[in-house]
């Protein structure tokens, strides 16, 4: 019997699907030994049957589609260093102006003052 993968991917697993499901097995029969290589890791039932319904309508991709309205980055160091130029420069700014000024959410800025500055600078919200 073979030792379980100490480290694995979606990716690879995904992989290991896209290839049993284009030779015939159910997924059924494609989860069962993935259990015991994979362990705790391991894709569940219905994200086999999923992934192999994918791959059987013509899919060749293993990885993640986009997901619309999916978040994108806004809170990087460059903004974080920003908005803390901003708060040093106006002591009386708002965390509503600091959005507006970055282009950014009302949320992302509340989080860069409050969570990334940890009360540093008195904000007023």
């Amino acid at each position: 019997m073979a030792t379980p993968l100490a480290t694995c991917t979606k990716e690879e697993q995904r992989s290991v699907i896209g290839f049993l499901s284009s030779e015939g097995v159910k997924p059924i029969e494609i989860n069962r030994p993935m259990k015991v290589q994979y362990g705790d890791a391991c894709l569940s039932l219905q994200q086999v049957h999923e992934w192999t319904r994918k791959f059987m309508n013509g899919s060749s991709s293993v990885t993640d589609s986009p997901r619309p309205g999916q978040a994108h980055r806004v809170v990087t160091p460059e903004v974080i260093a920003a908005a803390g130029a901003i708060v040093k420069e106006i002591r009386r700014v708002t965390v509503k102006e600091i959005a507006a000024h970055r282009d950014m959410s009302h949320g992302s800025a509340h989080h860069i003052v409050r969570d990334i500055y940890l009360y540093i600078f008195k904000v007023f919200i």
